[in-house]
């Protein structure tokens, strides 16, 4: 990963992060999902990643959003 990002969520639901992830970029915040699941057993964690610059304005959208599986 480059330096600049860091994680802000992580998830256990893949869809759920792909979603965040469209969400961030539908409002100009590139965003990262590093999938760290088994792919037979699908267990795992999958971390979102961002800019450190976008840290609030992405938080607060993913506040918005609802989605607060596992809080960073």
């Amino acid at each position: 990963m480059e330096k600049g990002w860091i994680k802000i969520q992580t998830y256990t639901d893949v869809i759920r992060g792909e979603i965040d992830k469209q969400m961030l970029e539908e409002n100009g915040i590139p965003a990262v999902l590093l999938n760290k699941q088994d792919s037979s057993f699908m267990f795992g964690k999958i971390d979102l990643f961002i800019n450190e610059n976008d840290f609030e304005q992405a938080q607060r959208l993913i506040q918005e959003s609802g989605s607060e599986e596992n809080e960073n």
